[in-house]
């Protein structure tokens, strides 16, 4: 079978999936990436070869924070930002999409599509408050395994007030919302609407939110925010059927436009899951830049340098 592989490397989660000639995802895989990020690759890759012995691999994708060395790793035809991999999946999913929602670990994005293009977009990088990090510290705060967050955050029938633009103040205000003897579940509420609010007032402020609205990422498995959202934006919020890998899904149908008009993949083969890896930083002092050098070298020998400014060592 003749697949297409989309690989989406992030701090908190590292996702493969595979699509067919048609488009059509056929496997999809997500793990923790857990801060070592190419036995991430390494060990995903070989999941998704031991399910699909019978794959040839014809094009691949990289996307992710980690998408400069993974594209090196696996020897990637295309290597994109996560903006551009989440839209080419909101639209490959929905057609007539005009507002995707991105809420990922330790990042949040939102992303306007207008005819098919990509208009405008904001990522939020800099505070937890707006991300899944921010329910992952309250549930364990509150001693709830996150998957059960979402369920007892819909039980809520009053949800309480929670102060959202600031993890810190938030966990304070949660806890003197126990004391005072609220529900747990209206507490777990509380905390989707704050992340809501955070999010709307600080990622989405001033940008034309239109529906379809598609909400994507990790935490679009939480039940409690889809409907705070829908509470917040008047509108039907649609979770797609893979929303925990869509940027990985954008990365293979990239790959897929990548290598059509071409008979040949830069894809280095499963053997990469054996291969050792070793990466090493160092700062170039050619001029003031003072540039951070990433070098990787695989089984030993020098594959690739990159984050210079000038080009002195990435050609």
């Amino acid at each position: 079978m003749e697949v297409f592989l989309g690989i989406d490397v992030g701090s908190v989660s590292t996702n493969i999936v595979t699509i067919d000639q048609a488009g059509e995802l056929k496997d999809s895989l997500y793990i923790r990436t857990q801060g070592r990020p190419i036995d991430a690759v390494q060990n995903g890759l070989a999941t998704i070869y031991k399910r699909n012995t019978n794959i040839i691999v014809k094009g691949v994708g990289a996307t992710g924070s980690g998408r400069q060395m993974t594209g090196i790793i696996v020897g990637a035809d295309c290597i994109k930002n996560e903006i551009t991999a989440h839209a080419v999946a909101a639209l490959h999913s929905i057609p007539d999409v005009q507002t995707v929602i991105e809420i990922g670990g330790q990042d949040s994005k939102i992303i306007i599509i207008r005819n098919g293009i990509v208009t405008d977009f904001a990522m939020n990088t800099v505070c937890a408050a707006g991300t899944g990090s921010f329910l992952d510290q309250q549930a364990a705060r509150l001693n709830l395994p996150i998957e059960e967050f979402g369920t007892r955050a819909f039980e809520s029938t009053s949800p309480v007030r929670v102060a959202g633009r600031c993890a810190v103040f938030a966990e304070s205000d949660m806890i003197h919302k126990q004391q005072t003897g609220h529900q747990i579940s209206d507490i777990l509420s509380g905390l989707c609407h704050a992340l809501v609010r955070n999010y709307l007032n600080n990622v989405g402020k001033g940008k034309p939110i239109q529906g379809p609205i598609l909400f994507q990422g990790g935490v679009a498995a939480n039940k409690g925010m889809k409907r705070a959202f829908e509470e917040a934006l008047g509108c039907e919020v649609i979770i797609p059927p893979y929303y925990n890998v869509m940027g990985a899904l954008g990365a293979a149908v990239l790959a897929k436009e990548k290598v059509k008009d071409q008979n040949n993949t830069a894809f280095r083969g499963f053997d990469i899951i054996d291969y050792q890896y070793t990466p090493r930083s160092f700062e170039c002092d050619g001029c003031p830049n003072s540039c951070e050098i990433v070098e990787l070298k695989i089984n030993n020998k020098t594959a690739s340098f990159w984050g210079d400014k000038c080009g002195k060592w990435n050609n």
